[in-house]
Formats: structure tokens, sequence, C-alpha cells
């Protein structure tokens, strides 16, 4: 039995954990956190999910939270999820980050804990979608740069990070299978007159709108003919499902800082 608390409880990924964890004969929830002045602290978390009272309070307490866990899963915010890293690693305690919107600097920074901690990052903890990181690879390299490589991807009106997460994991695994730096060669901005394609870019597209959970595509466009890929979410507890997964998956790992293809044995690694 692993104890797993949730970070962000109150947030629509936090409550689905929170009921994964109880389905699962082998989880159980160790705490339920929030952020400082959250309306939730201090409340029974069952009473303010609208189910029955459970015994277990919402707590700001991180200390006290991970003396209770053996691995916690954050679905939070880059700053937030960066001071919890260090904290966790400090206390032996597995993290799972499913948080996206890091920058360059904030990925270094957690590879850097992940030295002594034991962290799964991943910008979407789903299998098809992780498949589909593999396929993009694949096919990346097998088609060459006579196929101009364009990622598209569409959530709902409230996402605040564009590209997404996994826009980026597939844009870092078609970048990969051709043997480039997608730094150099990614195109994120395209308005007014443009000129022609970049040779070699990798054009990223971001849909908000509505309620979308989460839609890519990777398109191969060539001569003659099209290439795409495709992943469609049609319930975030999909979501839920891998994170806890990949918390499962944790114990008794050397520390580093592991993908979800390495969770679920995909990895070229």
């Amino acid at each position: 039995m692993r104890n797993i608390a949730v970070f962000g409880v109150s947030g629509r990924m936090g409550q689905m954990l929170v009921r994964e964890i109880d389905a699962h004969p082998k989880a159980t929830l160790s705490a339920a956190v929030d952020r400082p002045g959250h309306g939730w602290i201090g409340q029974d978390l069952g009473q303010v999910m609208g189910v029955a009272a459970r015994g277990l309070t919402v707590t700001d307490d991180i200390g006290a939270a991970l003396a209770a866990s053996d691995v916690i899963i954050d679905f939070t915010a880059p700053a937030a999820t960066l001071a919890l890293a260090e904290r966790a690693a400090d206390s032996g305690v597995g993290h799972v980050i499913g948080t996206t919107g890091f920058d360059d600097d904030d990925i270094a920074a957690l590879a850097k804990i992940g030295a002594h901690g034991h962290i799964v990052r991943a910008g979407n903890m789903s299998l098809g979608v992780n498949l589909l990181v593999t396929l993009a690879r694949q096919v990346a390299g097998a088609l060459g740069e006579d196929y101009d490589i364009e990622i598209i991807e569409a959530h709902h009106r409230h996402k605040v990070d564009a590209p997404s997460g996994t826009a980026l994991m597939l844009g870092e695994a078609v970048a990969e299978g051709r043997g480039v730096v997608l730094a150099d060669m990614a195109d994120r901005a395209r308005d007014g007159i443009t000129g022609a394609r970049r040779d070699g870019a990798i054009g990223f597209h971001a849909i908000r709108g509505g309620d979308f959970i989460g839609e890519h595509d990777v398109v191969f466009a060539g001569p003659g003919e099209r290439v795409t890929l495709r992943h469609v979410a049609s319930d975030r507890a999909l979501f839920a499902r891998g994170a806890l997964r990949a918390a499962l998956w944790l114990e008794g790992r050397e520390p580093g800082e592991y993908s979800m293809l390495d969770v679920l044995g995909l990895s070229a690694g």
C-alpha cells in the first residue's frame, strides 16, 4: 500500500486523483493539499467535494503532507512545483509532476533535483499520448526533411500555457527523430508577411476554446502526400490514472528524473 498525497486537490485533476486513489487497492490518500488561503483549507475533504465526510482535512502544511506520504502527485503551477520538488527530494518522497508551463531554466532545475530525488515528470500522463510520442519520433526519422512537420493542439478556453506540454513533448520527439535541437527549429508564431516556410522548421499551433479536453495532431506534409498522427482525449480521468500509475511505479526506483515513457516501458533507453 502506497501513501499518496495530492497537491492542488481542489482542481479538476486533483479531485479526479482523489477518486482514482480511493478506487485503487494498492493506494491510500495520505494528504490533501492546496495553496494557503484557499477556501478548502481546514475543511473536510469529502464535504468540500460534495460527498460524505471522510475525516481528512485539506491542509496547506507541506511538511506534514510529506511526512505522511511515500509519494506526492502534483498538478499545480511551475513556481509551486519547483519549490515542492526540492522539499520532496530532501524528504525522500517521490514526486509525480503533471504541471506544465515550465521554461528552460525550470526544466534544468528539475533535472538537477532529480539527481537526488525521485521524479516522474510528463506533459501528458496518458498511455495513448506517450505511444504517439514514440511513433512521432520514429516517423520523423523515417521521412526526413522532405516532409514539413506541424504540431496542432486544442485545449479548453481556461488553459493558461501554449503550446501545451504535450505539444512540446511531441516537438522534442520529432526533433530527436531528426537529430536536431527543438529550440533551434521551433516556429511558434506566424503573422503577417512571414516569407516562405523555413526548411526543417517544426511548427506549433494552439487552439483555445470551449471544453476541449485535449487534441493533438502531428502532421508530416511531404510532396504528394501527408501523414497525420492524432490523439484525442475524451475523458480527463485518463490523466489521473496515468499519474497514479507513475506514483506506484516509483517504488524502489533509483534516484532520477523519469518520464511516462519510462513508466510505460517505452523509453528508448
